[in-house]
């Protein structure tokens, strides 16, 4: 116990003074959202790792799709790092990048704004992210309370307290560079955690074969396929699709992830950041999925509802029961640091978001720059509140399921801004029309869906399936409503190997100024 609480103890000193230590780079509100725009690849990559997996990956969907998919599961980390983390970098990097700076924008709803010439589009984009990013924040704190729960026997109610205070903290005194500073921390302790983990377990279990062939004897529902679990692609294939295209392609509208490409502060950074975030991503993720699929193993000692069907949370903390007080607090430290890493890019997020998209200009006209960092910060402190408030509640209502929370919150986000935000980047002749159609067919399906859920039979069983569904559908639509509706100009210009922020930093150094005027802006 002493080795746990000292291991914990230790991580908590370390991420608040990071905060301390990283308040001089929040003076301005480029410097407090975005860092200056000045970090560098090791420490983006890790901010895009560690604000991809949290408590939300490693308990809640390695636990589920683990135990129903078997080793199957593993293509999700698979494609995560893949499509969700390579890909991503490689598409949106520069292209985000140098078109947010031109157009001078620190928020996704901002380049909506700016991009499509739309104050309303700005403002319903800052609405959506304001209620869909809140459930996500929730299902956050769920995983890592059943974890401290295994290792402390502490209420969940404390567990939730506890996160939320120190995340605050850091965040509000050192904004985005202390983010980034404590997610590169953090993502060392998930590298060397996972690891650790997974020959733990498999040790625990006979080692690789032993458990492979106690994996192999284990028949599977709604199935006569012998094997099932630790076939190559497992016993439903069509829903674990559904889980790959969710948790890759959903990482590409989600406005916290691709906010790190805002802040990354040159084009070799951004090649440099794909390959670390692909091998973060596939120790990670893939490590992950692949630990939850020997969760069947546990079957017998996993909690169960009164109707018999397994409390998929449950899965992992039980997996890691049985293993060595020094491995615990590794563990407790790693979904600790996954976790924080997510909750403060989410509230961060949420907070610039509502400042800068929907505060500054409507409700206060004249907003100088110390009063918007003053009202995120309070923004930080109330989002953070409200986010641990609706945990509490969520644990004791009849959502019990992580992957619930999160999914609705990814089908929403994703299906509303992936085909206008992808589509911005790379066409000139992209609608407003066409943005509102996505945005209505991300917030309209799922809000549709999870309403029908809850009243007894949802239009679409699963969520993960129905925000699959949502990103493709956004995709394809986009593009053929802007065939017949008129085009907001824009002339769209493809990175160059000396970007805009590369150019400038170029002039300041020759002691120049800059062009002055859109068109220059533009040229830029």
């Amino acid at each position: 116990m002493f080795v746990k609480i000292l291991l914990v103890l230790i991580f908590v000193a370390v991420a608040v003074g990071v905060g301390i230590y990283c308040r001089h780079y929040t003076k301005t509100v480029d410097g407090f959202v975005l860092g200056g725009r000045k970090v560098g690849p090791w420490m983006s990559a890790f901010a895009y790792g560690t604000s991809y997996f949290s408590a939300v990956v490693f308990v809640g969907y390695a636990g589920q799709f683990g135990f129903k998919y078997g080793l199957a599961a593993t293509w999700a980390g698979i494609g995560n790092a893949i499509l969700g983390s390579l890909l991503a970098w490689w598409v949106l990097g520069p292209r985000t990048r140098e078109m947010t700076h031109r157009l001078k924008a620190a928020t996704m709803p901002e380049f909506f704004g700016k991009r499509y010439s739309s104050k309303a589009l700005r403002i319903a984009a800052a609405a959506i992210i304001f209620v869909f990013l809140i459930p996500y924040t929730a299902s956050v704190y769920n995983g890592l309370s059943r974890l401290f729960g295994m290792a402390f026997n502490l209420p969940y109610d404390w567990c939730v307290l506890g996160m939320a205070v120190v995340t605050c903290i850091y965040v509000v005194v050192g904004g985005y560079m202390a983010t980034v500073m404590n997610d590169f921390i953090q993502g060392i302790v998930m590298l060397l955690g996972i690891t650790a983990v997974i020959v733990a377990v498999l040790l625990n279990n006979g080692g690789f074969s032993e458990a492979i062939i106690g994996l192999s004897q284990i028949q599977a529902e709604g199935t006569t396929m012998q094997g099932a679990y630790i076939s190559f692609f497992g016993p439903d294939l069509f829903n674990l699709l559904g889980v790959v295209i969710l948790t890759s392609l959903g990482t590409w509208g989600l406005p916290q992830m691709v906010q790190k490409f805002y802040a990354i502060k040159s084009s070799s950074a951004v090649k440099q950041g794909a390959i670390i975030s692909t091998v973060f991503a596939f120790v990670v993720a893939g490590g992950s999925y692949f630990l939850g699929g020997f969760g069947r193993l546990y079957q017998g000692q996993i909690e169960y509802a009164a109707n018999g069907t397994p409390i998929y949370d449950s899965v992992i903390p039980t997996m890691l029961s049985t293993l060595p007080d020094l491995l615990i607090g590794l563990v407790i430290v790693l979904v600790l640091s996954a976790s924080m890493s997510t909750l403060s890019s989410l509230v961060l997020t949420s907070s610039s978001t509502l400042t800068i998209d929907l505060i500054k200009g409507n409700v206060v006209k004249d907003m100088s720059e110390k009063k918007q960092i003053v009202c995120m910060r309070v923004l930080l402190v109330v989002f953070v509140a409200i986010s641990a408030a609706i945990a509490l509640v969520q644990y004791h209502s009849s959502i019990v399921f992580i992957a619930q929370l999160m999914g609705y919150s990814w089908g929403a986000l994703a299906g509303a801004f992936l085909g206008p935000f992808f589509w911005g980047l790379y066409s000139g002749r992209i609608s407003k029309a066409a943005v509102w159609c996505s945005f209505a067919i991300g917030v309209g399906l799922t809000a549709v869906n999870m309403c029908m859920g809850f009243a007894g039979t949802p239009l679409i069983a699963s969520p993960i399936n129905c925000g699959a569904l949502c990103m493709l559908l956004s995709l394809a639509v986009v593009p053929l409503v802007s065939l017949v509706t008129p085009a907001v100009p824009f002339e769209v210009n493809p990175p160059t190997p000396e970007g805009a922020i590369d150019r400038e930093f170029a002039r300041e150094l020759h002691g120049e100024s800059l062009p002055e005027g859109p068109e220059a802006v533009l040229d830029a």
